[in-house]
């Protein structure tokens, strides 16, 4: 089945590698057009939109600072121009930073991974509910982790609490979004390879070892998230909300 996403308008959050690029790039080659975000490295992310304008989609690249209102905000603008209205959200802004254990808490990183993790999605899906509203439909899909469920590895407290903090978030605005044709649901992605949070924060040999436990035997990728968001920014998904869809080969079942 070929899902199409023509005439539809996405925002992906944290866009320029990983989960997020392929995220828009699956959107968009689907139909949608695209905005795609950072927040530091304008140069590398107008690559990621000439890549998708290549492929013959529309694209804007924002640099946009998640944790401030006013630079979500110019997302919301840059889809309103790329298409006049906004059908997809994916709050996919987001990171562990490092490690830091309980016991040698740090309120400056405590701060600083809530809002780019947490207080991220609230700013994104706080300023595109209103046109949301105004076309009685949307699709806003938030990204949590496995961690939520099994606290993740050491000196992740933080970040593993946001991770389920999002799970809370999704079934809240579901429910409040709901009866106006708006749908909420979240991915909960497990070991995904060749992403910078595994890289910079996963040890080498635990990349391997980690297969062993993954009844799938493989190691997920970026795509395998992106396809679970193109399934629920689709009509394919027209009865699931408050929902979080686990993508990790089996790793963790519910």
């Amino acid at each position: 089945m070929d899902i199409r996403l023509d005439g539809k308008v996405a925002i992906v959050t944290g866009s320029i590698q990983g989960i997020g690029r392929a995220t828009a790039e699956t959107l968009a080659s689907a139909g949608a057009a695209v905005v795609v975000n950072n927040h530091q490295n304008g140069e590398e992310l107008e690559k990621v939109a000439d890549a998708i304008r290549a492929d013959g989609a529309k694209a804007k690249a924002v640099v946009a600072d998640m944790t401030n209102r006013e630079d979500c905000q110019k997302l919301a603008d840059a889809a309103m121009e790329l298409g006049g209205r906004i059908d997809i959200l994916v709050n996919n802004a987001g990171g562990l930073v490092k490690r830091v254990p309980v016991a040698e808490f740090d309120e400056n990183h405590f701060q600083t991974v809530v809002e780019i993790n947490l207080k991220t999605s609230f700013l994104m899906s706080h300023v595109v509910i209103p046109q949301m509203k105004k076309q009685k439909s949307g699709k806003i899909i938030n990204l949590s982790s496995q961690a939520a469920h099994d606290g993740g590895g050491p000196g992740s407290a933080v970040y593993s609490s946001t991770k389920g903090g999002i799970w809370t978030f999704t079934k809240s605005l579901a429910k409040e979004l709901g009866p106006e044709g708006i749908y909420v649901n979240c991915i909960s992605p497990g070991f995904i390879a060749g992403t910078v949070f595994h890289n910079t924060f996963t040890p080498k040999d635990t990349h391997e070892k980690v297969i062993g436990n993954i009844p799938l035997r493989r190691h997920g990728q970026s795509e395998d998230i992106a396809n679970v968001a193109l399934f629920l920014a689709s009509d394919l998904s027209n009865y699931i909300t408050g929902q979080t869809l686990e993508v990790n080969g089996g790793l963790f079942m519910l």
